[in-house]
């Protein structure tokens, strides 16, 4: 029993100190920290499997909240249930809460400063490299057949006419018509779905 107490707070401790590393030193939010969760929960601690890390980062960006939370969250209550779910939730956000909290006043004096106006600016740039990694991953991870290809295209298409359009589709709603694509194909084909959403 002491044995099984003892792992019990290893791993949670594992979960709280992970996610506290992934929030101190991933800058630009939920989409840039996608590639690192990875890195720690599926290639370091093999906590869940790259199909899972998919489908979490999906469900994560549908439900309301920020990604990187959302998936700590999964990760946390996958490896200990709901103590697990606190454990990495907290982690995740304690680092730039306390960051915020404490040099809030400084931060607005220091973000008036032309030196930090070019440190920005950098950080921006690699930031969408992070972001772009995460994205790549998943695609090279996708399944190699012609409907998820099909509408990773068309999703692609499809948000990179709404910057040169006038309209936008969000996020949400470019979720929801690829899994409607997917659905209808899959229904007219009369198979049921593969895992991951992908149809021969």
């Amino acid at each position: 029993m002491n044995t099984d107490n003892k792992e019990n707070r290893g791993v949670l401790a594992s979960l709280f100190f992970t996610f506290a590393r992934i929030g101190v030193f991933t800058f630009g939010g939920g989409y840039a920290m996608i590639s690192m969760i990875e890195r720690s929960c599926v290639e370091e601690k093999r906590w869940i499997t790259h199909d899972e890390m998919m489908d979490v980062t999906v469900i994560a960006e549908s439900t309301p909240g920020p990604i990187a939370i959302n998936c700590a969250t999964y990760v946390g209550w996958k490896q200990r249930g709901f103590a697990g779910a606190v454990a990495a939730t907290l982690g995740i956000v304690l680092p730039s809460f306390l960051i915020i909290f404490f040099l809030a006043g400084a931060i607005a004096r220091l973000l008036e400063t032309e030196a930090a106006a070019g440190a920005l600016r950098g950080i921006r740039l690699a930031v969408g490299v992070l972001i772009l990694e995460a994205g790549a991953g998943m695609l090279k991870k996708m399944p190699k057949k012609p409907l998820p290809r099909a509408v990773a295209l068309g999703a692609a298409a499809v948000m990179l006419a709404g910057t040169f359009l006038p309209f936008r589709v969000g996020s949400f709603a470019l979720m929801l018509l690829g899994g409607a694509v997917s659905l209808a194909v899959t229904l007219a084909k009369g198979s049921p779905a593969g895992k991951g959403g992908g149809a021969k």
